[in-house]
């Protein structure tokens, strides 16, 4: 009796290790044939990465035989030079980055457009006396000590026909919220409507903003996809079939934007966490200015990087001049 209980089980615990090996290697046989991507995101993930959570939840890159890793930056200075280290496939950066590391020869280019238009803009209190850029004079505004932003409000003031002499940058490292909330500073830029003025308005501090676009400074790309040279020109199909996905992905959260916020939540960094609230307001300020209208979603215009690399050059951000044709691709 104890000898066939025995071989029973025996017989058991190979059929279950059989089960288990078979259950092994049909896993790995699912995701034959996907061709792995890497993808660095720009910050950590909210409201504007909903698309590429969307895209990956609902099956869209592996509909295309992809199989992406979205990972998280340490730095935002991260993405663009692991793109061009060949260490990521891609990266989500800013328009204006993208031209400055043109500027120094680095070898990216993007190939989409994500947001279409400034996030990172003049933030004033909803009570400040300052109505528009000139009345800036005499005024500090604090700042993440960032040339691009001290080139914005330089362009803003004086198309506002101010003084852009007589104003007063005070450098607040990333610490934008807490200056205007303890009124260390006038104004603020370097902030993006779709998050810091949220949460100020949420904290009891209500923001004005002023669209940079409206005083001088061209209507760039906030954020853009980019790719090294490299891997553009020796995979253009992964980057073809990475678009398609991506814009299911972003068709599926303008169709079902509650469902594909709580998408997102699933994925968000636990060092970080999402408020629902904010970023439910964040998405319903991004989907109108990730609209490509009549074109695909991510579409780039070459008047956009002519006249964004034109204004760089014109405020010494970078020293020479740029072809449209040299930083961007459309797929």
């Amino acid at each position: 009796m104890k000898k066939s209980l025995l071989v029973m089980v025996s017989l058991l615990l190979l059929l279950v290790s059989a089960c288990g090996k078979a259950g092994a290697d049909k896993s790995p046989a699912k995701e034959e044939g996907l061709q792995k991507v890497s993808l660095m995101l720009d910050w950590y993930p909210n409201a504007v990465h909903s698309f590429l959570f969307a895209a990956q939840e609902k099956g869209y890159f592996k509909k295309q035989g992809l199989d992406v890793d979205i990972q998280m930056p340490a730095d935002t200075n991260d993405p663009l030079k692991l793109v061009a280290a060949g260490k990521f496939d891609m990266a989500i950066s800013y328009q204006p980055q993208v031209l400055v590391a043109r500027g120094e020869d680095i070898p990216v280019r993007s190939f989409a457009a994500l947001v279409r238009h400034p996030l990172n803009q003049l933030m004033v209190a909803a009570d400040s006396p300052i109505q528009s850029p000139k009345d800036l004079a005499g005024r500090t505004i604090g700042y993440p000590s960032i040339p691009l932003d001290e080139a914005i409000i330089q362009t803003m003031v004086k198309a506002d026909g101010g003084d852009a002499g007589k104003i007063k940058m005070v450098d607040v490292g990333w610490d934008l919220i807490p200056a205007m909330a303890t009124k260390k500073t006038d104004a603020l830029i370097g902030g993006y409507i779709n998050h810091e003025k949220l949460l100020l308005d949420k904290e009891g501090h209500p923001m004005r903003t002023l669209n940079p676009a409206d005083y001088g400074v061209p209507d760039y790309y906030e954020l853009v996809l980019v790719g090294s040279e490299k891997g553009l020109k020796e995979k253009p199909e992964v980057f073809k079939k990475f678009m398609a996905a991506i814009r299911d992905g972003q068709k599926y959260v303008a169709d079902h934007p509650e469902e594909g916020l709580s998408i997102l939540l699933k994925h968000e960094d636990k060092s970080s966490p999402l408020e629902k609230d904010i970023e439910t307001k964040s998405l319903e300020i991004l989907l109108p200015l990730m609209d490509a209208g009549d074109k695909p979603f991510g579409y780039q215009d070459s008047v956009v990087w002519e006249h964004a690399a034109k204004w760089l050059k014109d405020t010494k951000i970078i020293n020479k001049d740029i072809k449209p044709e040299d930083a961007y691709i459309n797929f």
